[in-house]
């Protein structure tokens, strides 16, 4: 044979056969990635400042899709439609962060913190929130809570509020006078859910008609943990600037 220095050409079967294999591959990575995502583990930013200090806008966390179990509309976006949920680990618990479909228009995911279980009274009375008739003990903070929150309202307070059942983390008002600060008794039905924001007076939640009550199907799942954080006035394809906006004392802390 002549070596004319020319690299031989695979026969057509052969460039049929290797595009094949990797149409093949790259199927099998988007289903599996579908499926990790489906039932496992999905990501979320946050774009909103609702559950400030505990979430920065610009924060970008894992949620367990398997803690709560599987429902229609958290799940399965109301294509399978059941009651109740299946292969629950555990029922929610007052105090979780949770991600759910927003009742009135289950395409836009929310995230809240769990208050309110089925059968519980839920009120706000002057700032204080009551469940069950209770007042719910809050200890105020001498400063704010997180140093990468770089833009807070010249009134925000931080205080430490503790749930029943002994659950606590940090809350933000802005006073105890705002619209959201005095409410009726909400009584959660059977199978629902009442979550409000940590950001106590800048947070559409279940205490307004735009959320309501949540049923338990709408749960997407609970907020376990952040994997990255990215100051809000940059982008996250802004990878140039990383260096100097990245968060990271935020990177890899479990939402409490």
């Amino acid at each position: 044979m002549v070596d004319n220095g020319h690299t031989p050409s695979l026969p057509p079967e052969s460039v049929v056969e290797n595009g094949k294999e990797t149409l093949r591959t790259i199927v099998f990575a988007l289903l599996i990635a579908l499926v990790i995502r489906t039932f496992a583990f999905e990501p979320f930013n946050i774009p909103s400042s609702s559950m400030v200090p505990t979430l920065l806008v610009g924060d970008y966390l894992f949620v367990s899709k398997f803690s709560y179990g599987y429902g229609s509309e958290g799940t399965f976006w109301g294509l399978i439609p059941f009651s109740g949920r299946f292969l629950a680990e555990g029922a929610p618990k007052r105090g979780d962060v949770v991600v759910f479909k927003l009742p009135r228009d289950p395409s836009i995911d929310y995230i809240k913190r769990l208050i309110g279980l089925p059968g519980d009274s839920v009120q706000m009375r002057e700032g204080i929130l009551y469940i069950n008739g209770l007042p719910v003990e809050r200890d105020r903070l001498n400063k704010l809570a997180d140093p990468a929150d770089t833009n807070p309202p010249a009134n925000a307070v931080d205080y430490v509020e503790h749930l029943p059942q002994g659950a606590t983390h940090i809350i933000r008002t802005l006073g105890d006078d705002q619209p959201l600060d005095n409410t009726g008794v909400f009584v959660v039905p059977p199978h629902h859910y009442f979550f409000m924001g940590d950001n106590r007076d800048n947070s559409l939640d279940s205490r307004t008609t735009n959320v309501g009550f949540v049923p338990e199907s709408n749960l997407v799942g609970k907020a376990e943990f952040l994997f990255f954080s990215l100051d809000e006035n940059t982008r996250f394809w802004e990878f140039w600037t990383w260096p100097w906006t990245v968060r990271w004392s935020r990177i890899f802390n479990r939402i409490v």
